[in-house]
């Protein structure tokens, strides 16, 4: 949750009005952006099967009439039409092809001006291979975060 409160927090929504998270399952950063920044609507991308979960927690918030479900899967149908897409967690389960893939259909489906916000758990410094940090590894306080 606190990536999603973070993204609804700094990133500059009162730029946009519609949103759509690929990979939504439970619907926390659709939620967590439209309690927020009430001016939006927008919704949650996946799996049909994930519907169900996804629209009782949204309605468990009263944002039903905001925030709405798009089932589809993202390796083989579009994405919907919106003003900014979320991948959270997504890009780094695929390999480079699918990776490019991906940010093609989200280029395809947002108008001149939209936007991509990308944010990853695991990700290696020079951007070209997985990397678990294992837990006991201590993270370093002189690291720098990479805005995307």
């Amino acid at each position: 949750m606190g990536a999603a409160q973070a993204i609804a927090a700094k990133f500059p929504w009162r730029n946009y009005k519609t949103f759509i998270d690929v990979g939504t399952a439970q619907g926390g950063l659709p939620v967590q952006v439209a309690l927020m920044h009430p001016h939006l609507s927008g919704g949650g991308y996946d799996l049909p099967v994930v519907q169900p979960i996804f629209e009782e927690y949204v309605a468990s918030f009263k944002l039903s009439d905001r925030i709405e479900f798009h089932g589809g899967s993202f390796l083989t149908d579009p994405l919907p039409k919106t003003e900014v897409i979320v991948m959270g967690h997504i890009l780094h389960d695929w390999n480079l092809d699918e990776k490019k893939m991906l940010i093609a259909k989200a280029y395809d489906a947002l108008p001149t001006g939209g936007a991509l916000v990308v944010f990853e758990a695991i990700i290696d410094d020079d951007r070209s291979k997985k990397r678990l940090r294992p837990a006991d590894e201590p993270q370093h306080a002189d690291r720098n975060p990479r805005r995307v």
